[in-house]
């Protein structure tokens, strides 16, 4: 049997090093099924890493909850599920606090809240709940900002650079972690436009969809195909 510290040693481990592959989110989720017997213990890893990590991985635990539910689910193994569905008001207060810290993680909660949805996780007044919190802080984030205005109507200088690390109390990300989360979130874009091109496994459907848009051979159609040939014929000069 696995010594459960080395287990939750290394499964934190890999919450921290979360990218926006789907390798990392996938490798980390086979891992905690690999150990489903200490589901509970490895369900406090994934908050207790929402609670200490950077807003930019609190954002890779979000996508890697939703592989990790969606794996289980299909494993039968539905503890992982249940957990995250009792505690999932907890988790979305983390990855976007109410303070407006992560309010660049709030498209990223609604994007997961929609899969789990989908995938028959979360239900629609589940979802139709945390959306109103979301709202809220789309409206605080944007408020926050803006450049303040004093009580004469006229706005404020804009904070100088001691200040410019903390606005509203919320302490800003410094620009490695900026350029992190754009290279994140770039990588995670290219993946959903291949998503949307990828044509699924329906055999002969495609083909009969192109087949029923084209339309039947007519006359013009022969008489355009014998120009074309008697065309590339005179091009190689054998007319």
């Amino acid at each position: 049997m696995a010594d459960p510290f080395d287990v939750r040693m290394r499964f934190t481990s890999q919450l921290q090093h979360l990218n926006a592959s789907v390798n990392s989110s996938q490798k980390a989720a086979h891992y905690a099924l690999k150990y489903r017997d200490m589901d509970e213990d490895l369900h406090s890893c994934i908050l207790e890493q929402l609670e200490r990590n950077s807003m930019n991985n609190r954002a890779n635990i979000m996508y890697f909850i939703e592989h990790l539910c969606d794996m289980a689910q299909r494993e039968n193994h539905l503890n992982f599920v249940r957990m995250m569905q009792k505690d999932i008001l907890m988790v979305v207060d983390a990855v976007a606090p109410s303070d407006g810290s992560g309010a660049a993680n709030v498209k990223v909660v609604r994007r997961v809240l929609q899969g789990l949805q989908q995938k028959n996780i979360l239900q629609p007044d589940t979802v139709t709940e945390i959306e109103g919190c979301l709202k809220e802080r789309d409206i605080a984030a944007e408020q926050g900002a803006l450049t303040p205005i004093d009580a004469n109507g006229q706005r404020e200088h804009p904070p100088n650079q001691a200040n410019a690390a903390k606005l509203n109390g919320v302490a800003r990300p410094d620009k490695r972690q900026i350029e992190q989360r754009i290279e994140e979130d770039r990588e995670r874009h290219k993946r959903l436009r291949e998503s949307i091109w990828a044509i699924g496994d329906e055999g002969d459907q495609e083909f009969e969809r192109l087949w029923d848009d084209v339309s039947d051979i007519g006359e013009d159609d022969y008489i355009a195909a014998e120009e074309d040939a008697m065309e590339r014929r005179q091009a190689l000069g054998l007319e």
